[in-house]
């Protein structure tokens, strides 16, 4: 059996699943399920003008992004105990396609799962 007619199917087939990170690509709502908590999700909502904000997450409410080639740059204020501090994580994108998106955060992967509607709070 010969593959090699298959070749340049499979090859389309893999791009068309995997895209360029670019604000428009990266918009939306993205969701992971809580650890501990499978039924529950969060994650974050980038609006297309750089606004972000948090999917059920209370203590680190995000109100920024930019996209710096692959690199996704989040800004927002951690809340703690009485006390609050502004910051900026930066996460590689290892892979986006329509529907799943995995950062990696100093060699921490993190799966997301793009969502019609979103909750942002």
């Amino acid at each position: 059996m010969r593959l090699f007619p298959l070749l340049p199917a499979l090859s389309l087939l893999a791009a068309s699943c995997s895209m360029q990170p670019t604000p428009a690509s990266l918009s939306g709502c993205w969701t992971q399920p809580i650890p501990g908590q499978p039924q529950q999700v969060q994650g974050m909502a980038l609006m297309p003008d750089g606004r972000a904000g948090s999917i059920n997450m209370h203590t680190l409410l995000y109100t920024g992004w930019k996209l710096d080639g692959n690199r996704l740059i989040l800004t927002g204020k951690s809340i703690g105990n009485g006390s609050s501090s502004l910051f900026t994580a930066t996460s590689t994108i290892d892979s986006l396609s329509r529907t799943r998106l995995i950062l990696n955060t100093d060699g921490n992967r993190e799966a997301y799962t793009r969502t019609l509607h979103c909750a942002e709070q």
